[in-house]
């Protein structure tokens, strides 16, 4: 599968990362100046697996250049505002005209249309109208912000991978390409499903901190151990409880996980218990139980975890320890092939590879 990426920052990317962890060919179209990460090249791993040109949207020839590669590729994927990708002459009216069966993938916030479609925004305003940011937190808090997870990457990237793969094949059926309008406020809304179906049962209360699976339920949240760790607690079925509060050593004097009247005090016999022991010797205490009980790791903690270290969740490749393809396949497994494309260096073997004499190292800038 071969695909282009026309340079962008964010969710266009770790789409396209996805795609090349999982095999596909593809060519990052990178402009004079750059336009990715303000950190060294050479550790943006969402550019690992793919290869870069520069191309000069704005000369004479670049847009030629870019619908060479669209002719000879399965999926295109852009991240610019609405319309401006048409402008440079390269939407997909255009590369559908080289290439009927060209799956057009694109990855906004707003979405090609409505009012907002034209605005500016980042992650945090995609996820604050759509209700998904104000259910984060504890109620006497602002809404807590999750990095940019669950709206650049889950609501956008994500979707837009199944978005591309379900119009590839489509395609490779009938011929017949498509637009893939990925917007990450439909997949951040998407994405709360589950919430709306239990809100309209009378099971959620829209407002955070207040139900089963937002830290409002005291054995469904974080609690701090005694160096300033912290413990996450997610008992919620009987038999798991049951096991939670005997491990904890509070099953005697713990009221019923049902007493909802008296969850509060539950709360505080849980938080009180945790502060009289460390994070490392509560691990331990719950290491081999079914109490649904982890410890909360850094970032540099996670890949020294036993578990994902057994199952090598994280790799190292390029001097870099980052996180491995996913999901596994049993006859055909991604891998970390290559290191971060630095822009423009694969020049002249994309133009032997897809057939491209006029791709040359002269037109890089």
């Amino acid at each position: 599968m071969k695909v282009v990426e026309l340079a962008g920052i964010g969710p266009g990317p770790f789409a396209a990362m996805l795609l090349a962890d999982l095999g596909a060919d593809v060519v990052r179209v990178d402009r004079p100046g750059g336009a990715g990460l303000a950190i060294d090249p050479d550790h943006d791993i969402t550019n690992r697996n793919k290869r870069s040109v520069l191309i000069d949207l704005k000369s004479p020839e670049g847009p030629g250049l870019v619908l060479d590669l669209a002719e000879r590729a399965d999926i295109v994927i852009e991240g610019y505002r609405p319309g401006v990708a048409e402008r440079l002459g390269v939407g997909p009216e255009a590369c559908h005209e080289r290439n009927a069966s060209l799956v057009y993938g694109r990855m906004t916030g707003w979405g090609q249309d409505g009012p907002l479609a034209d605005r500016a925004g980042h992650d945090i305003a995609y996820i604050a109208v759509t209700g998904t940011l104000g259910m984060i937190g504890k109620p006497d808090e602002p809404p807590a912000v999750p990095a940019n997870l669950v709206g650049d990457y889950a609501g956008g990237s994500l979707y837009l991978v199944v978005g591309v793969l379900a119009a590839l094949q489509h395609a490779r059926t009938h011929g017949e390409g498509q637009v893939v309008d990925a917007a990450i406020v439909d997949g951040a809304a998407h994405l709360a499903s589950m919430i709306h179906g239990m809100m309209a049962a009378g099971g959620w209360q829209d407002r955070r901190g207040s139900n089963l699976l937002d830290g409002g339920c005291p054995f469904y949240g974080n609690y701090e151990t005694a160096d300033g760790g912290y413990m996450a607690v997610g008992a919620l079925e009987r038999q798991f409880y049951d096991e939670f509060v005997r491990l904890l050593g509070i099953e005697d004097e713990a009221p019923g996980r049902k007493d909802f009247a008296r969850w509060d005090e539950l709360r505080s016999a849980i938080a009180e218990r945790f502060k009289t022991r460390t994070r490392d010797e509560w691990t331990a205490v719950f290491a081999g139980s079914d109490a649904c009980v982890a410890p909360v790791l850094s970032l540099r903690e996670a890949p020294q975890h036993p578990h994902l270290a057994a199952r090598g969740t994280f790799v190292e490749h390029s001097g870099i320890t980052q996180p491995a393809p996913a999901p596994r396949f049993s006859a055909t497994p991604g891998a970390v092939r290559s290191a971060p494309a630095r822009p423009g260096a694969h020049t002249a073997e994309i133009a032997a590879d897809w057939d491209l004499p006029g791709l040359t190292a002269d037109d890089k800038s």
